[in-house]
């Protein structure tokens, strides 16, 4: 069945005019209340495509319910979820989408600074995209399209559902959350009045990635004491914190455990953070890896490379703590893999070739389904995310606009 026309591409470009960056350095929730000017819109165009429900709580979070279609019974509900906020590592602030109809190849100089140039060197994946219309910004800014593009799928989808009522299809329910960026997207999320069985992120990349295997994640933060003297008769008595933070970081390994020397499942330490001053310093890692036991086996390999450096600066001392973030959603998913076989199936139906992919990463689906929810990633396009280079294929949105469509009706199929 021909899904289009497609509203995916004026609803990305309306959205990512939308700043909704997050902030990292904020207690609130969400960390910036300008994310919820996007969570109003959204309520007021889902309540305008008929879905009665629609409704954005105190914290943010759009809840939505597309009625199932078919008369079947015990078709599981299935949950479609995006985040709406965007990262902090640049600018959302006044981005200004330049659509690129009919892409040739030929570099891609951003108007509003000449030195920001997306090139095929640059960005491999652009060599599958000539002929696509392509999405950048302008040169100042981040695009948006993680997660904007999930967001704009999700609405289209919305709309190709509520309007075609013939396609059959079980109880849908629809999640937008703030804050995935920060590493709080399910912080104040109500699983109860989500009430969906299976889920869904759209949140990855390539055309035709599906992703059912994250990174697990700690944070692990060092607070370095050091010995305060007066810099004039410090001889013998100052231990200067900062220093022995450096020489912790230095003695870090050069070629190997690092996220600048690894790829595919292996893991590293990285630094994320340093504050402090003389008396004392806290130094910030977050530790990831596929496989959940080796966090420990890292986190104790760290400490150890700074008990070292601590035995060179008699009087410094230290404490540690470590948090836990997230864990790989494959430990869950594998216990149910036809949630992933089916966004397989869809993928193929609607002649699309599947890209069964890790994530080097986490997403909402990551935690979610450790809290009830079994939640595999799909492709959206966006590409050279939290970059002033990011684009996204238009073409690419709207396959994954079909794969959804194809993905509601399996379920239906196998229920």
């Amino acid at each position: 069945m021909k899904n289009a026309p497609y509203s995916v591409e004026e609803r990305f470009v309306r959205y990512v005019q939308i700043d909704t960056t997050a902030d990292p350095d904020s207690s609130s929730f969400p960390s910036s209340e300008k994310q919820k000017d996007l969570s109003r819109l959204l309520v007021k165009e889902l309540k305008a495509l008929g879905i009665e429900d629609a409704e954005a709580d105190q914290w943010g979070y759009v809840y939505a319910t597309i009625p199932a279609t078919s008369s079947k019974e015990n078709i599981p509900t299935i949950c479609f979820c995006s985040h709406m906020d965007t990262a902090p590592d640049c600018s959302g602030t006044n981005v200004k989408p330049i659509i690129h109809r009919n892409y040739t190849g030929a570099p891609i100089i951003l108007p509003d600074d000449s030195t920001q140039v997306i090139t095929t060197e640059k960005h491999a994946y652009l060599k599958e995209k000539i002929g696509d219309d392509l999405i950048t910004a302008s040169g100042l800014t981040l695009l948006g399209a993680d997660d904007k593009a999930g967001v704009a799928i999700i609405m289209d989808l919305a709309e190709q559902l509520m309007r075609k009522k013939e396609i059959p299809h079980g109880k849908i329910r629809i999640l937008f959350t703030p804050d995935e960026e920060v590493g709080r997207g399910v912080e104040q999320l109500d699983m109860e009045r989500l009430g969906a069985d299976f889920g869904y992120t759209l949140d990855s990349g390539e055309l035709g990635a599906i992703e059912d295997e994250s990174f697990s994640a700690d944070a692990m933060t060092f607070v370095i004491s050091g010995v305060s003297a007066h810099p004039g008769y410090a001889k013998g008595k100052m231990v200067h914190a900062m220093k022995v933070a450096s020489a912790f970081i230095d003695a870090l390994p050069k070629d190997e455990w690092s996220p600048e020397s690894t790829k595919d499942r292996e893991g590293f330490v990285h630094p994320t953070a340093i504050s402090g001053g003389l008396e004392e310093v806290t130094v910030s890692f977050i530790i990831r890896d596929h496989i959940t036991a080796k966090l420990e086996e890292y986190e104790t390999r760290l400490e150890e490379i700074l008990k070292e450096v601590i035995a060179r600066f008699p009087g410094a001392s230290y404490t540690s703590k470590v948090t836990e973030q997230y864990r790989n959603m494959k430990e869950i998913i594998k216990e149910v893999p036809f949630v992933t076989d089916y966004a397989i199936e869809a993928m193929k139906n609607a002649g699309i070739t599947p890209k069964p992919t890790i994530i080097r990463g986490g997403t909402d689906g990551s935690r979610m389904s450790f809290m009830g929810l079994p939640c595999p990633n799909i492709f959206t396009g966006e590409m050279a995310i939290h970059s002033r280079h990011e684009y996204v294929s238009v073409q690419d949105m709207q396959k994954a606009v079909d794969t959804l469509v194809e993905l509601v009706q399996i379920w239906e199929k196998h229920s």
